[in-house]
């Protein structure tokens, strides 16, 4: 079991950071970092991809948060509608980060008549390095407790009881697919095939994990990530196929 420990915000004299935001914004960085490496290799253009980064940053923040405040607590939000504009307090949905992003990005690479299947597998080269260390930050201040376990990797709360800690586990396979990235680059994989393995590998992992939280909303038993895990798994499996066979 890992011994309960919680880090939320680092302070320097006055100044005050929280521990979950510097640990995205790193894992952003690091993302953006690791893509432009890829696009090197690839020999794509540099320039789009820092050009299509800020694009992303902005639009998956505004998805993430509305996808958390529509879908998470909407109620709450309802009857306290300036509380959305409070971000300091948290409250966002990486699902609804991955849809600002995907809009965004598509239409971005659409409007600069480039090939969208090869620069978005080249982007997503990225996403789990960035998945990887932010989702640290969400351990760190264990924003995603789940449900008791004897698991050896859950989390030995100040109670005596053990729990399940979602932001480890999709930190550690953040780093899983960071690894299968790097391993499908060395055999030469097809650029969409970035794409659609992560979609089929993050949706079947997320679906499952979910089942161990116990804050997040229901509907008919489901987290609304589960549902939306199901739609990225076949979506990755129908893309991958349909790619393979245009080739």
């Amino acid at each position: 079991m890992i011994p309960y420990f919680a880090l939320h915000v680092l302070s320097f004299g006055p100044i005050q950071i929280r521990v979950w935001g510097l640990f995205v914004a790193f894992g952003f960085l690091a993302g953006a970092l690791l893509a432009q490496w890829f696009y090197k290799k690839q020999k794509l253009n540099q320039e789009i991809l820092w050009n299509l980064a800020t694009v992303i940053f902005v639009s998956s923040f505004v998805g993430a948060r509305l996808f958390h405040v529509l879908f998470y607590e909407p109620s709450y939000f309802l009857s306290s509608p300036l509380e959305i504009l409070k971000i300091w307090n948290g409250g966002f949905s990486v699902y609804g980060g991955f849809a600002g992003a995907f809009v965004s990005g598509i239409l971005y690479l659409r409007k600069k008549k480039l090939n969208i299947h090869d620069y978005a597998g080249a982007s997503i080269f990225g996403l789990p390095v960035g998945l990887f260390i932010g989702r640290i930050g969400c351990f760190l201040i264990h924003d995603h407790p789940g449900t008791a376990t004897d698991f050896f990797l859950a989390v030995k709360y100040p109670d005596g009881v053990s729990y399940h800690d979602n932001g480890l586990y999709l930190s550690i396979n953040g780093l899983f697919l960071t690894i299968l990235f790097l391993v499908m680059q060395k055999l030469k994989a097809p650029l969409y095939m970035y794409s659609s393995a992560f979609m089929i590998e993050y949706g079947a992992v997320r679906f499952f994990l979910d089942f161990t939280r116990t804050a997040d909303a229901r509907y008919l038993g489901l987290t609304p990530a589960q549902y939306l895990s199901m739609v990225l798994f076949v979506t990755g499996i129908i893309y991958a196929v349909a790619r393979k066979n245009k080739k």
